[in-house]
């Protein structure tokens, strides 16, 4: 397009970054010198082309507002130019944002006329448009009056629905009363292919159009259409389904049928009062004239930015954004195109796991292969209808006429191949049967999903572990800034960190607010999980929750599994395992209530303990208990303030060694150098013990600080170094202990080892013990991270069972 007005320096606020294969935009935008605010929930991918975020739920458009008005406000030397969206789900909001900061581009009174497909039909009527007879279904009484009034087969479709999803035909009552069942009880917004549907999950229904479909791609400025580009649509019928398949541009269409149908999408545009915008304009060419069908008032997806530069080459990215900063654009159209381009979306026969996808190395040289992405690997899920409905990837390829292009994407398509199987031999996917075809959609679906998980952390090399999407677990705190709250804060972000500048894509799931860390967890496509957590919302005793949910959700996470973490923590089942296997462990009994009697075999001093819950809560100085009336206000404290159980043991009061273990299995166990705490120097009346205070509130009580803290310890016998890693290896053995943990044993003044605790999970802050003792044989922050990751991948390639 002929306009050579620099867009260098200018702004634009882009409402979304949309998932990761929209990154061409990002790079667009980049190229053209364009300063770019990014309004998103949260930061992603595309922090490197991003100059500015501001962070606001996108799905709340008053958030939104409000944000960005916050951030002008903030910013007054940065100056807004104009606003774009890319993305269907924030054409509303990028339309109240334009009314808001009186910008360029459409009108929300307009753009929810166009978005909402139903109000588009009623607005087709009123203006004397053509348009397909159509009803609003609500619930089954509507189905018995649509098929009255309507001719089948029908199409029943969302309002505000987006690139063919839960669009269904029908062809007669029966089974569209089935369809509408489905679509009712499967229906989400929850999902980012269907994340279009936050608008609204309104149903409608509609006479089935026969006719040749086609894509207008409209760039239109004051009114006035100065580009236009139509291609042909392939056959979007699957059956019952539709889902796009590909198109051809040039369209093949004769001149007055193309003709025809720009005039007509003009006269739609003109009286829905469109004025600026890239539209995205759908239709179909029929006997009897064309039909809209669609205004999406952003650039259309995938390959169309590709190949209408290619055959017209006009920028659509470019001209969208001088459209939307107001500067004149102006475009003579030849009469034939550059080159012909024919597009094809690529699916599996069916949903499944990529099992399988081999790109031969000739296609590459082709010259008339103009772009190939492919947006899944070999271990991802592909979810096709009734499951869902994901794309594995797409290909373009040109030729010197469209006979030539077609002939063309024929000899691409067989220099692909691909497969997705429905299920691993070992597991329940793809077993159920099914009433219909449409009862099980969610199991299946959902089994997909967990699988497809497993899978890719079980296909993945450990040279290629950092190409791993990485979920971190944990918990945001505002406390005082010497607090458990604070460390495990510290912790998390620590991680985080660390692991994006190892070149992870890393997400943050927050446990504070339970439900939506789950939904996000659920819809995210993080592959495995590090867990940070240490409790929920500073709830104790919530430990092995979030690993249950990670489980129930099929998601990989590093670390021990809920069972055996929940063991740990109860101290009692704990130490009941512990003497079973002949585990020496300080002499001990415990109490549910008050009335329970404590064993009078135990030997003055005690120390009394809450029997559910870790990380010291509950333990103070005056937990170290001398006689009867002692140990009874310890344990009413216990029982009937914390609510738990109490566990009453004998005090060892000599030295505490925390032996920190990595590994799974004989091939990769493995016991870090031991850190030893000495407690000589601490004051009379200050047991030799890690209370609460003394872990948590060092800096705020100077006493603490008295503790030594030995990496390695000194002067230790290897007698005695043997003897405590062989009784830490052999607990962390029974407790089943995966990745990674800590044991913490106490030594009498004989050198008598008891084990007092172990934490399968413990904090990983940079100066915690396990990280400093990794230390010590050359094991950085980042290395000792990266193994625990490993350790996870090579435990998951060992499972046989995926269920």
């Amino acid at each position: 397009m002929e306009n050579t007005t620099s867009l260098q320096g200018k702004t634009i606020l882009l409402v979304n970054t949309g998932p990761i294969k929209k990154k061409f935009i990002l790079q667009r935008l980049k190229k053209l010198g364009v300063y770019i605010v990014v309004l998103h929930k949260e930061k992603n991918w595309a922090d490197p082309y991003v100059d500015k975020w501001i962070i606001a739920d996108t799905f709340s458009h008053h958030e939104s507002i409000s944000a960005v008005n916050a951030f002008i406000k903030g910013h007054q030397k940065i100056k807004i130019d104009g606003v774009l969206t890319f993305w269907e789900d924030d054409v509303l909001l990028t339309s109240k944002i334009v009314d808001r900061f009186n910008l360029i581009g459409i009108p929300y009174a307009i753009a929810k006329q166009a978005r909402n497909k139903f109000l588009f039909r009623e607005f087709c009527e009123k203006n004397g448009l053509p348009f397909p007879q159509h009803r609003l279904v609500r619930e089954h009484r509507d189905i018995h009056k649509v098929a009255k009034e309507l001719k089948f087969p029908v199409v029943i479709k969302p309002a505000y629905g987006a690139d063919s999803a839960y669009v269904m035909k029908a062809v007669d009552k029966d089974e569209l009363l089935r369809t509408y069942d489905f679509i009712k009880e499967n229906i989400s917004a929850t999902s980012e292919e269907t994340s279009s549907l936050a608008d609204g999950i309104e149903i409608f229904v509609e006479e089935y159009i026969d006719g040749d479909e086609v894509d207008i791609d409209i760039l239109i400025q004051n009114g006035k259409i100065k580009f236009y580009s139509i291609a042909d649509n392939a056959n979007k019928n699957k059956g019952q389904f539709f889902l796009d398949s590909g198109q051809s541009l040039p369209s093949g269409l004769p001149p007055k049928d193309q003709k025809a149908l720009i005039h007509m999408a003009e006269g739609v545009l003109e009286k829905l009062g469109i004025q600026n915008g890239c539209i995205h304009f759908e239709a179909k060419s029929t006997n009897n004239g064309p039909v809209p069908i669609e205004v999406n008032l952003r650039m259309g997806g995938d390959y169309v930015y590709s190949y209408i530069k290619g055959v017209w080459g006009v920028d659509l990215i470019e001209n969208a954004v001088k459209i939307a900063v107001g500067y004149y654009i102006d475009y003579q159209k030849p009469e034939s195109p550059q080159k012909y381009i024919v597009g094809w979306d690529l699916y599996p026969d069916s949903s499944g796991i990529l099992a399988e996808l081999d790109i031969n190395k000739d296609l590459r040289e082709k010259k008339y292969l103009e772009e190939i992405n492919i947006y899944k690997e070999v271990g991802d899920s592909i979810l096709l209808p009734p499951d869902g409905y994901e794309l594995m990837g797409w290909i373009t390829v040109s030729g010197d006429n469209l006979l030539d292009a077609k002939d063309n994407l024929k000899e691409a398509l067989s220099l692909i191949s691909y497969k997705a199987v429905k299920f691993n031999h070992e597991s329940s996917l793809g077993k159920t049967a099914r009433a219909d075809r449409f009862s099980a959609a969610v199991l299946n679906t959902n089994l997909i999903l967990q699988n497809a998980k497993f899978e890719k952390v079980r296909l993945i090399s450990l040279e290629n572990q950092r190409n791993l999407q990485i979920g971190v677990t944990g918990s945001s705190h505002d406390g005082e800034p010497d607090n458990m709250g604070s460390e495990l804060q510290h912790s998390t972000e620590s991680i985080i960190k660390t692991l994006r500048e190892r070149g992870y894509r890393v997400r943050f799931f927050d446990f504070n607010n339970v439900s939506k860390a789950m939904s996000d967890l659920r819809r995210s496509d993080v592959d495995l999980v590090f867990n940070a957590y240490e409790q929920i919302d500073s709830h104790t005793g919530t430990k092995a929750q979030i690993t249950a949910i990670l489980e129930a959700l099929g998601i990989p996470y590093t670390g021990s599994r809920s069972l055996d973490l929940g063991l740990c923590q109860d101290k009692i089942r704990f130490k009941k395992l512990l003497s079973f296997h002949n585990i020496p462990t300080p002499k001990w009994h415990y109490a549910y209530g008050l009335h329970d009697k404590i064993s009078s075999d135990l030997r003055y001093p005690l120390i009394v303990k809450p029997g559910d819950v870790d990380n010291s809560i509950g333990i103070t100085k005056e937990s170290v208990v001398k006689n009867l009336k002692e140990l009874e206000k310890q344990r009413k404290l216990i029982v009937n303030d914390l609510h738990c159980p109490a566990l009453v043991e004998e005090y060892i009061p000599g030295d505490e060694y925390h032996v920190s273990i990595l590994g799974n299995d004989k091939e990769t166990v493995r016991v870090l150098p031991l850190a030893r705490s000495i407690f000589k120097r601490m004051p009379k009346g200050y047991p030799h013990i890690y209370s609460y205070e003394a872990k948590w509130k060092q800096r705020k009580n100077s006493i603490y600080k008295k503790i030594t803290v030995q990496c390695p310890p000194k002067n230790i016998s290897p007698k005695l170094e043997a003897l405590i890693t062989e009784i830490a290896l052999d607990t962390y053995n029974i407790l089943h202990c995966q990745d990674y943990g800590r044991v913490g044993i106490r030594v009498d003044a004989e050198d008598n080892p008891y084990v007092i605790e172990v934490d399968p999970n413990p904090i990983f802050s940079l100066h915690n013990e396990m990280p400093r003792v990794a230390g010590l044989i050359g094991l950085s922050y980042g290395d000792l991270l990266e193994e625990i990751i490993g350790l996870a991948v090579r435990r998951y390639k060992k499972y046989e069972n995926l269920d």
